[in-house]
């Protein structure tokens, strides 16, 4: 071989393992790069362990939302011993206590039934039927169901009317009106089997002795002659069923209500009346319910020690085996769990002293960091403080005076005691002043419109034809008012009431935008008797909160910006100016854990900040990867380099050896 032969493979001109010396330098040259890909593989794993620590957090989160509700630990029942005589509710505010129940009269829907016709297809007549509900008083109903010497009084609602016409003037024609026109009045056809069988009857939908019907037609006698019925004139109907109220007795006190089903006798309950039961009076009982309370608690103890084993395991070392779980040393997990830990072990400022930690409701702490729930002693403590148990869990406010109530709290709102000081209650704008003579009669067209105006917007309502007593009157304006779209879309309605032929309009919005008077109409001036009208401005309620100037509007009243009490917001229902108590602001566990929570997982907290800083450190290790790769890559042909010069140089100093030994040989010959 030639001096200047080429070397077609590393290590062939010099017998050296080129290969294995280059892979044995590269391995040396690529330990930095080993290191960075070893050290990116743990930040992938500490990244999957705070994916799944995010996961569970969420999960917990959620647990916690569902037991900041306070009506979780504030159920209340209510239960008849005779359930065939009524059924009962009862809501979060009702207190606990025992009634008897005596049902008299179960509210009833009036029904009336025309004489029969010989068809229900053959022409009647053509009209306009009026619809007036009202009460019947006096008098005596007859065994053929109509009433002598009884008086009707219109309770005021708009009437309601029903167009006869060519196209609908058979009897299943009027029914069929009627029940299209949607007014409260269900008519049905009744084939009785006589020789003139088929008999319209009309169902009243609500019951109470105020909606009895009063039916009047302007058209056809024959229409008039079958559906004209005035309790107190003219009857062309039979009354089947008396509409009447529901009356009973509650501890001995009689009352009477329109419908069967009553929520406004005992605070927080809903009576549902089924059956009289005279002389055999039913006990009602309103109790605490701890049901709802134990399974929240229990829920809540079950949240944590699934949060606490994640804990746990995230962070776990093994020192036989020296390994260590993917969250083990993070800085950011040990301060979420130091967190929630001082969470758990404080007392829950502002609670009374007997419901503030944990502990008094048996739930207690094991040597594992989970918890644990003595169910008997939670059980008692439910006994002897059934409301204890919401402040010990979720957010709620208290108030030392009946008349002023918790409504809200914000995020800057601090746990605390806060003084009630009231200058100024709220006001209803109203106006007093318009006369409501004892007979008044409403014309259509003539004296039937009112132009009001009610919390700043202004709108004309009509008055339904009639002749009204002063009470009735005030009825009608006022249905006619709420009945108004512009108003109710606005949400606004009003109360009219009268006294001695006096009315007063009422707005039902309390605060400084509460207002309401007549400004016009051509029924105003049948209206101008009264006097001077007084008007009342709406004002807001004023005061302070924790001895600072708070934000009034309405009745609501909310702690300023600038004071712990900010974002407290309490409704003052009446009462008095000056000191009016305390409200006792409290945010328990599960409240605290959650807004924690909120924290922690939000775009800037814990959670976020460390992923994003494993993330950059990811992305820094890639690249740094892979420029020592390129380096590493440029090395490797150097080294390449450098062998195969030495091959070509050690092949060259070989074929030169042979040379000389073959021609020393040659010379020896």
């Amino acid at each position: 071989m030639s001096a200047t032969s080429t070397i077609s493979s590393a290590g062939i001109g010099s017998g050296l393992d080129v290969e294995s010396i280059v892979t044995k330098l590269m391995a040396v040259e690529s330990q930095p790069v080993t290191l960075l890909q070893t050290q990116e593989a743990a930040v992938q794993t500490t990244l999957t362990g705070y994916g799944s620590l995010k996961s569970a957090l969420a999960q917990f989160q959620t647990a916690m939302q569902g037991l900041t509700d306070i009506t979780k630990y504030q159920s209340v029942s209510a239960n008849v011993a005779d359930p065939t005589v009524a059924s009962a509710t009862a809501g979060s505010t009702a207190t606990a206590g025992s009634y008897g129940l005596e049902v008299s009269s179960l509210a009833q829907a009036q029904k009336v039934i025309t004489a029969g016709q010989t068809s229900d297809t053959a022409q009647i007549g053509n009209g306009v039927i009026t619809f007036d509900f009202g009460t019947i008083s006096g008098g005596t109903l007859g065994a053929n169901g109509q009433y002598t010497g009884a008086t009707y009084t219109s309770a005021g609602a708009p009437v309601k009317t029903v167009t006869i016409d060519a196209t609908d003037n058979t009897l299943s024609g009027i029914r069929d009106a009627i029940n299209k026109a949607n007014m409260g009045v269900t008519a049905t056809i009744v084939n009785d089997g006589s020789g003139t069988p088929y008999r319209l009857s009309l169902s009243v939908g609500s019951t109470g002795a105020a909606n009895s019907l009063k039916i009047s037609v302007a058209g056809d006698p024959a229409l008039a002659n079958l559906l004209n019925q005035d309790p107190a004139g003219t009857q062309n109907l039979t009354q089947t069923v008396t509409a009447q109220n529901a009356a009973f007795k509650l501890d001995g006190v009689a009352i009477t209500k329109s419908s069967n089903t009553i929520s406004d006798v005992i605070s927080g309950v809903t009576l549902n009346l089924a059956k009289t039961n005279v002389g055999s009076p039913t006990t009602l009982t309103v109790a605490q319910n701890t049901s709802g309370a134990v399974t929240a608690v229990n829920n809540f103890v079950a949240a944590y020690n699934a949060i606490n084993k994640t804990f746990t395991d995230a962070t776990a070392y093994d020192p036989t085996s020296g390994s260590a779980a993917s969250l083990n040393g993070e800085n950011s997990v040990l301060s979420i769990q130091s967190q929630i830990s001082n969470i758990m072990s404080s007392s829950i400022s502002g609670a009374p002293s007997t419901a503030s930690r944990l502990e008094q409701f048996g739930i207690t702490f094991q040597k594992d960091g989970s918890l644990s729930s003595d169910s008997t002693q939670l059980q008692t403590a439910l006994a002897s403080d059934p409301q204890g148990i919401a402040s010990l869990f979720a957010s709620q406010g208290t108030s030392t005076d009946n008349l002023i109530s918790f409504s809200n709290s914000s995020t800057l709102t601090k746990p605390g005691n806060y003084a009630v000081n009231i200058s100024q209650l709220a006001v209803q704008g109203s106006t007093t002043g318009f006369a409501a003579p004892t007979t008044t009669t409403i014309t259509a067209g003539t004296n039937d419109s009112l132009q009001v105006q009610l919390d700043g917007a202004i709108n004309t309502i009509t008055i339904p034809p009639g002749s009204y007593t002063s009470a009735g009157l005030a009825n009608a304006i006022q249905s006619a008012i709420n009945g108004n779209t512009l108003f109710s879309t606005a949400g606004s309605s009003a109360t009219v009431t009268q006294n001695n032929g006096i009315l007063t309009i009422t707005s039902n919005k309390w605060g400084a935008s509460s207002s309401a008077t007549i400004i016009g109409g051509n029924a105003a001036a049948n209206l101008n008797g009264g006097g001077a009208a007084t008007v009342v401005a709406g004002a807001d309620v004023a005061g302070t909160i924790n001895g600072v100037a708070a934000i009034g509007s309405g009745q609501q009243l909310t702690g300023a910006s600038s004071d712990a009490s900010a974002g407290l917001s309490i409704l003052v229902n009446g009462g008095s100016t000056g000191s009016r108590g305390t409200v006792s602001y409290t945010q328990g566990y599960a409240y605290q854990l959650n807004s924690l929570m909120t924290t922690v997982l939000g775009t800037s907290g814990q959670i976020a900040s460390r992923i994003d800083e494993l993330n950059a450190d990811t992305k820094a290790m890639d690249a740094q990867i892979a420029e020592k790769q390129q380096m590493l890559t440029q090395v490797e042909a150097n080294y390449r380099a450098e062998f195969t010069a030495l091959d070509v140089t050690i092949s060259n100093l070989n074929s030169t050896s042979s040379f000389l030994t073959q021609e020393l040989a040659s010379l020896a010959r």
